[in-house]
């Protein structure tokens, strides 16, 4: 349909439990591939029951370092999720933002808010 490609998260991880890095690293290439295309995305979370901030990190977090907001707004849609989940994927999505928007300015506030700026 209009080129659109359809995701499922829990056949792309073969688990209902999405928390490593590494799947979302799968994940990423998939979303990330079909945009390079111009091709818009469904991912669908059906039966997937355990999520955590690294695998979204990692799945659509590090896609505002490589598209425009305006792309993954137009072309990346996200179905069959939880409210909690929701509102995970919102606070991983605001930080990626606000990451890439300036890294080294974010990396620096991090260090001085850890401690670590004592170089």
């Amino acid at each position: 349909m209009n080129g659109s490609l359809d995701l499922s998260i829990y056949e792309i991880v073969g688990s209902p439990l999405c928390v490593a890095s590494e799947d979302g690293q799968r994940v990423y290439e998939r979303i990330a591939a079909a945009l390079r295309e111009g091709r818009g995305v469904r991912v669908s979370f059906q039966n997937v029951t355990s999520l955590t901030s690294a695998f979204l990190n990692a799945a659509v977090g590090q896609l505002y370092g490589s598209f425009t907001e305006n792309e993954i707004r137009a072309k990346l849609r996200v179905r069959d999720m939880e409210p909690d989940d929701r509102g995970l994927l919102k606070r991983v999505v605001d930080t990626a933002k606000e990451y890439f928007r300036d890294p080294h300015r974010f990396e620096q506030v991090v260090e001085e808010a850890l401690g670590d700026s004592a170089h």
